[in-house]
């Protein structure tokens, strides 16, 4: 088993914010990548001590775990009754987002580390 610390560094988070895409749809949280740019300079401590809490306690919220799907159908196909004329957007929570996002970057780092990959 790997022991992998819960806590989440603050500049993890900003690096992570900073990387999100302003072009995007919004989230179930109804928050833009563009706003959250903005406001993580003023919430981002709050973010990793909320996402610190998360990991330690091992406790996912009802909320985090709820999302949109939206069905859109793919323009210019001949046969729409086939499942591949049409593409599927999921709508998370932002929060969710971005842990997942750091939770990827620790399993990454640890295939590497301990060579689970080759």
């Amino acid at each position: 088993m790997l022991n992998i610390s819960p806590t989440i560094l603050t500049e993890k988070i900003s690096k992570f914010i900073r990387s999100l895409l302003n072009k995007k749809a919004l989230r179930l949280d109804s928050i833009l990548n563009k706003v959250l740019k903005v406001a993580a300079l003023v919430i981002v401590k709050n973010l990793a001590k909320i996402a610190s809490y998360y990991f330690a306690s091992r406790i996912i919220l009802k909320s985090l775990k709820e999302f949109i799907t939206v069905v859109l159908y793919k323009e210019r196909k001949k046969d729409y009754s086939l499942l591949g004329s049409y593409r599927l957007i999921t709508l998370k929570n932002m929060l969710v987002k971005v842990l997942k996002k750091h939770i990827a970057n620790i399993i990454s780092k640890a295939a590497e580390e301990y060579r689970l990959l080759f």
